[in-house]
């Protein structure tokens, strides 16, 4: 049995954690955190809950997604650190493709800004015409 000073109810879990009530039972429903049996009225939540799920909200701020966090979880133990490189490098490419992504974009909207700037007014707007004309025919 647990006693008070070691345990909480999920309300003060979810505050200690800086998330809400039904962040921490949407964990649990995905199974990344165990859900306490009932001791008297309210469940009691282990303190070292706190630590967990702060490696989620990291681990999310990473980009990491809830089954690659729970796959994380699974290995905690540090003991295969290959699958953990793998789960991390995947998330690094995958971050990596997004960044030149956003590179391609802001390189697309630099030039359609200028094109915009040195149009005649009497002239369509490049930014509306680009966004007008079917994919394979943008630049």
């Amino acid at each position: 049995m647990t006693t008070q000073s070691d345990s909480m109810t999920i309300g003060r879990l979810a505050r200690a954690c800086g998330v809400g009530v039904e962040t921490v039972r949407y964990y649990q429903l995905r199974g990344l955190l165990p859900v306490p049996a009932s001791e008297g009225t309210y469940r009691q939540y282990p303190v070292a809950l706190i630590a967990r799920i702060r490696f989620i909200k990291r681990a999310q701020d990473l980009g990491f997604t809830l089954d690659e966090i729970s796959d994380l979880l699974r290995l905690e133990d540090g003991s295969n650190r290959a699958s953990i490189r793998h789960i991390a490098s995947d998330r690094l490419q995958q971050i990596e493709q997004k960044v030149a992504d956003l590179k391609r974009m802001q390189k697309v909207l630099k030039h359609l800004l200028v094109q915009c700037e040195h149009t005649r007014a009497d002239m369509p707007c490049p930014i509306i015409a680009s966004l007008t004309q079917e994919p394979a025919q943008r630049s």
